[in-house]
């Protein structure tokens, strides 16, 4: 009898982990969709400061109805330049997770949509090894946008994080301070089938780019093909 219900079972293992595969994915590619739209904002983000990052985070359709809720308040996905002084093309992303009450206070009744830029080797370094506090592990500043960058040199020279926000239309730098970025352990390991940490994924070349993050990676290695960063 007991063995009778063993591939009963395994059907229902095999289905969810099929589902929450599929949910990565779904969640991978609105953050390629989001990252699209955002470059063609003609105020948007300007085309130096993205020249220069070695890495980007997009968090799509963060709601205020996730205020409180396992204290997680967004998920999306970073990617960074390949090569161990990201120079090379944009690679396979990781899973992450946005944190913290300062997010939630922020958030209106529509999605917004976060978008962030790791301006150089330090805050990579920071944003892959662990847990990260956004204004005390990890320098950060709302972004420059459009001509307002030119007036902004000591902001984004100082900063390691310039984060921007998409809500109705909308698009501003914001500040995240007292937030924290980390990796989504159970996320990638959903998006990948096995267990990885970022760093195995962003510069271990561990894993092929999923066919969910070819958009995400496309506009950015079309946006931004070379870093001219001046720490490469």
């Amino acid at each position: 009898m007991r063995r009778s219900w063993i591939p009963l079972l395994l059907t229902v293992f095999i289905a969810a982990s099929g589902w929450s595969q599929g949910k990565e994915q779904a969640r991978l590619k609105e953050c390629g969709e989001v990252m699209t739209e955002i470059l063609k904002i003609p105020e948007g983000i300007p085309q130096n400061l993205l020249d220069k990052a070695e890495c980007v985070v997009v968090f799509p359709s963060v709601k205020k109805v996730a205020f409180g809720v396992g204290g997680s308040y967004g998920r999306g996905a970073l990617i960074c330049r390949s090569g161990d002084k990201y120079t090379g093309p944009w690679g396979a992303p990781a899973m992450y997770a946005l944190e913290g009450g300062n997010i939630g206070l922020q958030l209106g009744a529509e999605a917004t949509d976060f978008v962030l830029l790791v301006m150089n080797t330090k805050g990579a370094k920071s944003v892959l090894s662990s847990k990260v506090k956004l204004g005390a592990d990890a320098a950060a500043a709302a972004g420059p946008k459009g001509r307002a960058a030119e007036a902004a040199t000591d902001v984004v020279m100082k900063a390691e994080i310039l984060s921007y926000s998409r809500s109705r239309g909308l698009f501003a730098g914001i500040s995240l301070e007292g937030s924290t970025l980390r990796s989504d352990g159970h996320a990638n390991k959903n998006l990948y089938g096995k267990e990885l940490s970022a760093k195995d994924i962003i510069l271990g070349g561990a894993v092929k780019m999923p066919a969910a993050g070819h958009e995400l990676a496309a506009v950015l290695n079309n946006k931004s093909p070379h870093n001219s960063s001046d720490a490469n």
